[in-house]
């Protein structure tokens, strides 16, 4: 059975579905698998049968609740993930039953002001958005449970589920011969730490480099900086495990802050003379971006936030830090436009040698083991935990 008849097999395109879920009722609580209604896609939506999804440090924070503004219970969480297109809805043009696609959280409409600007990857309507839990159509759900009540949406995308329905400026046809293993975490990760090297900071042949925190995103843009030629890459992490990881892919340096007597930036610049010419922050914690941004030189040196940060706390500057020549910015999915870049970007992993991108992945699982899977992630164990469905 090829790809095309696997996702209509059994199914009939308009028709509902019911398929396995796996569903937050709680911060914090075990998820329940159980069986879901998935409706058909409307006007401008796609429904998709995933394949593959994994985890990633966004929906632990978001299963755990620790942002209360963005708690809403009962709903399907995942953003990263691939799979095969199993219907679309009317006016779909660029996506057929049977592609292969990514799943993207920051989508593309095309047509907003945003989308046809060169200098953001953001979009008016779908760019992404925590708060929102329900489709743009009609402002209701396309899950719902056995007995008809609402499950909400999650990052536009909603992939711990065997079906799901998504707008199709958030689903990205890519190259059907790409290996779905690897090509899966180009919908957050890799995308998002590869893509800030290359687009946000765009990095040039003997820079140097320092990176804090090397989690998935962090070892993605050592991932980026290598490629980019980085003469100095230092990997900044109190996981001493990830150092071999980090040497892997590219890292020269490694740095545990927990071992120095002096301070992380000071240790930094004397190992730079003066400070590196980028730096990024990947741990989301304030006092690690601070470290950051005084990390670099003065006079030129960049820092990218990439680290997901919990309010009400604020930037760690001073304004008059700014006058010194550093800047600061951050980077949503790598700056990249998903719908007209990720399937170049597929392209080009597919053809470079030496990426070694199945260093990302740690775990293999199936999807009812998704439970075990975010235990691995808590306790520092995995990078990405691949969730078979």
């Amino acid at each position: 059975m090829d790809a095309k008849e696997e996702a209509n097999y059994g199914h009939a395109a308009g028709n509902e579905i019911t398929c396995t879920a796996a569903v937050a009722w709680g911060p914090g609580q075990a998820f329940s698998i159980q069986q879901i209604r998935v409706l058909p896609p409307q006007k401008l939506e796609v429904r998709i049968k995933i394949l593959l999804t994994s985890i990633c440090h966004t929906d632990l924070s978001a299963w755990q609740g620790q942002n209360e503004s963005q708690r809403m219970y009962p709903r399907i969480l995942g953003h990263e993930a691939s799979g095969v297109v199993e219907s679309v809805g009317e006016g779909v043009e660029d996506i057929e039953e049977g592609d292969h696609v990514l799943t993207i959280f920051n989508g593309e409409c095309g047509e907003c002001t945003y989308c046809k600007s060169k200098t953001t990857n953001l979009c008016a309507k779908f760019r992404v958005d925590p708060l929102r839990s329900l489709m743009r159509n009609d402002g209701k759900t396309r899950f719902l449970t056995q007995d008809g009540k609402p499950i909400y949406h999650f990052l536009n995308t909603s992939t711990f589920s065997e079906y799901t329905v998504m707008d199709s400026a958030c689903v990205v046809k890519i190259n059907p011969k790409a290996p779905l293993n690897t090509m899966t975490l180009l919908s957050c990760c890799l995308s998002t730490g590869f893509g800030s090297v290359v687009n946000t900071a765009n990095i040039h042949q003997g820079s140097t480099v320092a990176v804090f925190g090397l989690g998935a995103v962090g070892l993605a843009v050592i991932l980026g900086a290598k490629a980019r030629g980085a003469s100095t890459i230092i990997g900044i992490d109190i996981n001493d495990d990830k150092r071999i990881k980090g040497e892997t892919l590219g890292m020269t340096h490694f740095i545990n802050p927990r071992d120095l007597k002096t301070s992380l930036n000071e240790k930094i610049r004397a190992m730079t003379k003066g400070g590196v010419d980028f730096s990024f922050e990947c741990a989301g914690n304030l006092d690690v971006l601070r470290e950051a941004f005084l990390s670099t030189h003065d006079g030129w040196g960049l820092t990218v936030l990439l680290g997901i940060h919990s309010t009400p706390r604020m930037l760690p500057l001073h304004p008059m830090e700014l006058f010194d020549g550093r800047t600061i910015t951050g980077s949503v999915f790598g700056g990249l436009k998903g719908k007209t870049q990720l399937p170049l970007l597929v392209n080009q992993f597919m053809n470079m040698e030496g990426l070694k991108l199945e260093e990302f992945i740690t775990h293999e699982l199936p999807f009812n083991k998704i439970d075990q899977a975010f235990e691995l992630l808590i306790h520092g164990k995995s990078l990405r935990c691949l969730l078979h469905l």
